[in-house]
């Protein structure tokens, strides 16, 4: 995206404008690891078969689930590698909390998202007028995003998310395709 005008947020500020969606917030998500200090904890106990709390996710299930109600849509799109990473077997169970609460969450096969020609980053596409790309360090830690009005771009990002949801697989559809999240993909 060189040559596009764009400004960075980060902390509060990107949390500020993902939230800022008023009809569709769409995420395409494309790494198999992120590194969020607060899913630390509940990736381990994820992996290591304990007993879960899921209460971190609270909040954000909250608010999904009220802008659902009110006819608000939040979608997502996971481009995974198979065999699946750990974080993306941990990622595809916690999923079921989002998916409860009202949000649309697909996934893709990462051979053919490239065959489709989509974005090889992390965006947020807001009420198909505003969008971020996400940028992250070499862990996965997220340092924040630049936001992009540039109309030309957003358009191009609408297309991403139209072929990227026209051949993702719902959660379900894709677990009941591929196996489940808690054993290993072989």
């Amino acid at each position: 995206m060189t040559g596009v005008a764009s400004h960075f947020v980060s902390g509060k500020g990107f949390v500020d404008f993902v939230r800022s969606y008023r009809y569709t917030a769409f995420r395409l998500e494309v790494r198999d690891n992120y590194a969020a200090p607060e899913e630390e904890e509940p990736v381990r106990r994820f992996l290591s078969g304990e007993a879960e709390d899921d209460s971190w996710m609270d909040d954000w299930c909250g608010m999904i689930m009220r802008r659902s109600l009110s006819g608000v849509r939040m979608e997502r799109v996971r481009v995974v590698s198979e065999p699946w990473s750990d974080y993306t077997r941990f990622g595809l169970h916690l999923s079921r909390l989002n998916v409860a609460a009202g949000e649309d969450i697909r996934y893709l096969p990462r051979d053919q998202a490239k065959e489709l020609e989509l974005p090889d980053y992390d965006f947020w596409l807001i009420d198909a007028r505003r969008m971020c790309i996400l940028r992250h360090d070499g862990t996965g830690v997220l340092l924040g995003a630049d936001v992009i009005d540039d109309p030309a771009v957003v358009v191009e990002h609408c297309y991403y998310r139209e072929v990227a949801r026209h051949y993702a697989l719902p959660r379900a559809h894709y677990l009941s395709e591929r196996g489940s999240c808690r054993d290993k993909q072989v």
